[in-house]
């Protein structure tokens, strides 16, 4: 039976030549991107600034409901079509987006590092990325085995593609699908297949190639349930991530419990979050995420 570890954890991203969360504060977050600067709204940076030097090439600046909507603002000159940049041995496109990210995660770094250390050495892995975006997590996870990358957004399947040839892994044994997650999902229970490990990425509210609605609220519970049926006793692991939602991780490490409570392994919940690359750095949560581990 899977034991629940009731001790948040705290994962934290730490910076890298390419990127790096300069300062944070006032509901707002500094980073940079390559030679780029931006600044982005951040609701959980409560305290103040540590830097009054917050020149930035370009400013998100959101709508006026707290689901969405905003705008880029840009004081200098940035490349519409992107510019490259890399992660470990990952290269991958960056890029304004109008929904106010760069085209990657950057707190998903030191989960890409917690799901290597549990494939070790492993080169024949059956792994599944549901809700994939643009690939940088399944490009990081490819040289372990095979990967089933599912998105449904025809765009951030493409970027992905895109990036997997700038890495130079077009190679690598990927699958790149545009697909709903939780129909894709419940196809390959009724197929009888299995996965090593499975990287569950849900966003709030979206949806599918053919207009399929996702609230997380809703569809979670059964999208996990499906999940369990892909994994078994020599499975390695589950990590589900979520953002901007109100929610406890303790109720994601429930949902695993109740529905793990067969394998053997442990669940671990807390929240992800960045280091700030400054003296004395403080820590900015960003998401909260649970996950099933099974070191075999």
């Amino acid at each position: 039976m899977a034991r629940l570890i009731e001790t948040p954890q705290v994962m934290i991203g730490e910076p890298w030549a390419d990127y790096g969360l300069v300062d944070s504060g006032n509901g707002r977050k500094l980073e940079r991107y390559g030679r780029y600067r931006f600044i982005r709204p951040e609701p959980q940076a409560l305290w103040t600034p540590r830097g009054a030097d917050w020149r930035a090439h370009g400013e998100f600046a959101p709508g006026s409901d707290e689901d969405g909507g905003g705008r880029w603002q840009f004081a200098e000159p940035v490349p519409a079509e992107g510019w490259p940049l890399s992660w470990n041995e990952v290269r991958f496109t960056a890029q304004c987006t109008p929904f106010r990210h760069l085209g990657f995660f950057p707190d998903m770094a030191p989960v890409w590092e917690w799901m290597g250390a549990q494939l070790g050495a492993a080169e024949d892995a059956q792994l599944l990325n549901l809700f994939g975006y643009t690939g940088v997590g399944t490009l990081a996870l490819s040289r372990f085995g095979q990967i089933a990358h599912v998105d449904a957004s025809k765009k951030s399947v493409a970027q992905a593609r895109e990036n997997a040839a700038l890495s130079g892994m077009e190679d690598r044994p990927v699958r790149w699908l545009v697909d709903d997650a939780v129909k894709f999902a419940a196809r390959e229970v009724r197929r009888g297949r299995r996965y090593d490990g499975i990287i569950l990425d849900p966003p709030k509210f979206g949806r599918g190639p053919n207009g399929e609605v996702w609230r997380i609220e809703e569809g979670l519970p059964g999208l996990v349930h499906d999940c369990r049926k892909l994994l078994d006793g020599e499975s390695r692991f589950l990590f589900l991530t979520v953002y901007a939602v109100r929610m406890s991780s303790l109720a994601l490490a429930g949902l695993l419990a109740e529905v793990m409570e067969d394998l053997p392994g442990e669940i671990q919940h807390g929240d992800l979050s960045v280091r700030e690359d400054s003296k004395d750095p403080r820590l900015l949560p960003t998401a909260i995420f649970a996950r099933w581990s099974n070191p075999g």
